[in-house]
């Protein structure tokens, strides 16, 4: 079931040997918020079992039945309905109306290519209709674009005066495929006036953002508008609760004292306790035989009980006939712990590999593979054994996600990695198999994660190899790493990037303020 790790060669070359470098401490920040998370949970009960929870509660079961006839009634114009679903969508509440919306999008497939007028669409709503059909896994032609071409095959210098058009036109270029060179094209007409794409980022985030600007559109929904705040705030209240239970847990291990050496980031990063435990791993490299623990030191035998522990009430949360998901996870886990010791070897030989023989151990260590199949433990019947099989025959989904992931990390971290001692990461062995400066291997790389992007792109469009909901969950851990990684590496520097982003989606409440009235 495992997948192993093939050995790099030794090295053979002069100019791959890495200089000499003393692994150093990394000093890495520690958490920036304290004990703040561990009150939420006596504060989620008392709101739980109070008369006003109960009142929000029902106020937003009125408002989406509100929501659901505004999304099954007829309309003069189907733009309209694509309006609709951009705003559920982006304000974060689309998960209520899985079903409606896909009748829309199933109906607009059939009938956009129509010679009636009403599907003569501005370049606004030809990208919206573009862009919320290939998200949704349908496959429409990029031709569509054509009409906003001039004579010399140029994009028309009008449109940018068509602010709203050019947002739309430039979100539509995300989901292109390779070959798609108008999308190209469009990509780079609007590229210096916009950076950040929804397909790439976090729903919760974007909700959270795009609240004010729905907000400030004179024609947007006044009861989609409230029941969109309200749905943010419940299960904001929600996920501050587990939270809490996190950090509790953490605090308990003591890790941050008894290991003072590691990232202190369970805040940051919420895929459930395997993930900091895999971040604990990635610090300090254990060894999985329990036959071998004795020999183990000792803050190396307290964090492999920890993990043990969490394997274990894995086990016991599950239903009857589910432990087989367990045992995927761990296996992936042991993998992860072999390309840990595998790229250990690597730095004490100071080797810099070629990027043929990086890349496969890097795409393990990114623990891309085994945080999605973590994430599909218990996660209710639509997770079948076929789904865990899927992720283990090395699905081009989960391997060109591993790549993104893994080039992300490297280009903004290698510096500081470099600077403390660490083995070479992507950006240094392409510099030294192709003799190039570090400018222009960042820039090609950059363009690898270009290509992946397609790839992604065109994975997730009808028919699939598994349901999307499954392809789904895949892509939100890449869209987790493109937020925390797209400048810089948040992660490692919490406080510079994440800060913000969690205090957004967790800690804020400007929208306590809804009324229920």
């Amino acid at each position: 079931m495992s997948v192993q790790v093939s050995p790099v060669a030794a090295p053979t070359t002069q100019n791959r040997v890495m200089p000499e470098i003393n692994r150093r401490l990394a000093n890495f920040q520690p958490s920036i918020w304290g004990d703040h998370c561990l009150s939420y949970a006596s504060e989620f009960l008392l709101l739980h079992f109070s008369e006003t929870d109960v009142n929000v509660r029902q106020k937003i079961e009125e408002l989406k039945e509100n929501v659901r006839t505004m999304l099954t009634a007829l309309v003069e114009k189907p733009s309209q309905k694509l309006n609709l679903v951009d705003a559920i969508q982006r304000l974060g509440v689309s998960y209520h109306f899985d079903n409606e919306i896909q009748e829309i999008l199933q109906q607009l497939q059939k009938t956009h290519e129509s010679d009636d007028p009403e599907y003569n669409y501005d370049l606004y709503s030809v990208a919206l209709l573009f862009r919320l059909l290939r998200q949704d896994g349908y496959f429409v032609s990029c031709d569509m674009f054509n009409k906003f071409k001039d004579s010399k095959g140029n994009f028309k210098g009008s449109l940018c005066n068509d602010v709203k058009g050019i947002l739309s036109l430039y979100e539509a270029t995300h989901l292109r495929l390779k070959g798609e060179d108008i999308l190209d094209e469009a990509l780079v007409f609007t590229t210096t006036h916009l950076q950040s794409p929804i397909w790439k980022g976090l729903q919760r985030l974007k909700a959270r953002h795009y609240f004010s600007v729905y907000q400030e559109d004179a024609s947007h929904d006044k009861a989609l508008l409230k029941f969109a705040k309200l749905d943010f705030n419940l299960l904001q209240k929600v996920h501050q609760k587990e939270l809490s239970d996190i950090a509790s847990w953490w605090k308990d291990l003591d890790f941050s004292r008894k290991l003072p050496f590691i990232r202190d980031r369970v805040v940051e990063r919420m895929l459930t306790k395997v993930i900091s435990m895999t971040s604990v791993i990635d610090d300090i490299y254990d060894v999985w035989d329990m036959k071998t623990a004795d020999k183990l030191l000792e803050y190396m035998k307290m964090s492999y009980q920890a993990l043990l522990d969490i394997y274990t009430e894995m086990e016991q949360n599950l239903g009857e006939g589910k432990s087989y998901q367990v045992q995927y996870a761990i296996e992936y886990m042991k993998n992860q712990v072999r390309a840990y010791h595998h790229e250990a070897k690597l730095f004490h030989q100071k080797y810099i590999p070629t990027m043929d023989e990086y890349m496969p151990l890097a795409l393990v260590i990114s623990a891309y593979a085994m945080l999605v199949t973590t994430s599909l433990v218990g996660m209710g019947e639509l997770f079948t054994k076929d789904s865990f099989e899927w992720l283990f025959s090395d699905p081009r989904m989960v391997t060109v996600l591993a790549v993104v992931c893994r080039l992300m990390d490297d280009i903004v971290s290698h510096k500081f990695e470099q600077k403390r001692g660490h083995v070479a990461s992507a950006v240094e062995c392409y510099m030294t198999q192709h003799g190039v400066i570090e400018e222009e291997a960042v820039h090609e790389l950059r363009k690898q994660l270009t290509d992946a992007w397609k790839d992604i792109n065109k994975v997730c469009l009808y028919p699939t190899e598994v349901p999307m909901r499954i392809l789904m969950r895949v892509l939100n851990l890449a869209r987790v790493i493109d937020v925390v990684y797209k400048d810089e590496d948040g992660y490692t520097h919490a406080r510079i990037v994440l800060k913000d982003f969690v205090a957004s989606s967790m800690v804020d409440h400007e929208y306590k303020g809804v009324g229920i009235t």
